[in-house]
């Protein structure tokens, strides 16, 4: 099954008893699906002040109070962000040490945790103009990269962004440029367009993050702010604890895209 027309909540109970622990792409249409940052206190400010430093990198969409693990906005009181994830990533110092599908087992009455916009968000509304999405057609998670574009930095965290790449046929890039531009809450309109030497990207075929797709002759690599550049700040700034979602691995709202348009 895809879960294209199931709902969030189905959808997050099925991750939360282990019957999901793949990427989400395509899941629950038209529902809009968030990136994860889970910090202690003491680094809160500094990422907090770092998202809004760079929002089309990182479009906070809620953050929860210390130590919750509810939502005010983005999901109803059943939905818990430490396990409502099919997969987590878990960093000490900023070294990738450890995936695992829920966090309960970390959890700390200090964390402060940040649902930030996700380009799976508006895939749905591109399918819809008939554009097609690459990645979802050959059931792969969406290739990510990192580039030379730097971020604003904030305290601790900096670093470069990363994009993700959806292959677009040349006749319908400017329909994907203004359906994206609808929605600048889940990333917005593209960062680049065709060459992606130009942004620090050397081989299309080995992604940093998430898997290759076909890129047919008629089309051109059009890339996308992407939720984890957070990740890469991460890595770079080496926090002595930092949960985030693995890449491609979404935490689904309950919020419809519509409202997180224009």
């Amino acid at each position: 099954m895809n879960y294209e027309h199931t709902s969030p909540r189905e959808v997050r109970e099925l991750i939360r008893t282990g019957k999901i622990n793949y990427q989400t792409s395509g899941m629950c249409a038209g529902y809009a699906q968030a990136n994860l940052v889970i910090l202690p206190k003491e680094y809160a400010y500094d990422f907090l002040l770092f998202a809004q430093r760079n929002p089309r990198s990182c479009p906070l969409l809620e953050v929860l109070d210390e130590g919750a693990k509810g939502f005010h906005y983005m999901a109803d009181k059943n939905a818990n962000v430490a396990m409502d994830i099919p997969k987590y990533r878990v960093y000490r110092n900023g070294v990738l040490t450890e995936e695992c599908e829920n966090v309960l087992h970390l959890w700390q009455k200090n964390f402060v945790s940040f649902l930030i916009g996700c380009s799976f968000s508006f895939e749905s509304e591109l399918l819809a103009a008939d554009v097609p999405v690459r990645h979802i057609e050959e059931n792969r998670n969406v290739p990510m990269y990192n580039t030379n574009i730097p971020d604003e930095p904030a305290g601790i965290f900096c670093g470069n962004m990363v994009v993700s790449m959806r292959p677009i046929p040349h006749r319908q890039v400017v329909t994907a440029v203004n359906v994206t531009a609808a929605m600048p809450k889940v990333h917005g309109a593209p960062i680049h367009i065709g060459d992606p030497a130009k942004i620090g990207i050397a081989d299309l075929g080995r992604p940093d993050y998430g898997d290759s797709v076909t890129i047919n002759e008629d089309e051109v690599p059009v890339f996308w702010p992407c939720g984890v550049t957070p990740q890469a700040a991460v890595m770079a700034a080496k926090p002595s604890l930092a949960i985030t979602h693995s890449p491609g691995h979404m935490f689904i709202t309950d919020v419809k895209n519509i409202s997180l348009k224009y």
